[in-house]
C-alpha cells in the first residue's frame, strides 16, 4: 500500500501519482497529514520536512517562524516539503533520484 501526501495542484505530486500506479493520494491542504505519520516523518527527516523556500514560509511572520517545526506543520500543512510518500511503513521525502530508485 502506497500513500502520497501532497497538494493536488503540485506538478511534482501529480507526476509522481501517475508513476506510482494505485497509490492513494491525500491532499494535505484538505485532509492534513495524520498525526502519527507527521510525527514519524519529523523524527526521520527533522527540520528538512518544512519547505523554507515555499510561499507559505515566506508569508509567515518572524514570530511564527520561531515556532517548533512540528507545530508549524500542524498549523500550516502546505508548509511540508512534498511529496511525502509512505510505502509499507517506510517514508520517503521529495522525488529525488534516491526515492525514485527505491519506488520505481
Amino acid at each position: 500500500m502506497t500513500t502520497l501526501y501532497g497538494l493536488k495542484n503540485c506538478d511534482t505530486c501529480r507526476k509522481v501519482l501517475k508513476l506510482l500506479d494505485g497509490a492513494d493520494f491525500v491532499d494535505v491542504r484538505i485532509d492534513g497529514v495524520p498525526g502519527e505519520t507527521l510525527k514519524a516523518a519529523f523524527e526521520q527527516f527533522g527540520a528538512v520536512l518544512a519547505n523554507t523556500r515555499s510561499t507559505t514560509w515566506r508569508n509567515l511572520s518572524e514570530e511564527e517562524r520561531a515556532k517548533p517545526v512540528l507545530a508549524l506543520l500542524v498549523e500550516h500543512p502546505t508548509l511540508m516539503k512534498r511529496p511525502l510518500i509512505e510505502q509499507s511503513g517506510v517514508l520517503y521525502l521529495g522525488w529525488g533520484k534516491d526515492t525514485q530508485a527505491a519506488l520505481l
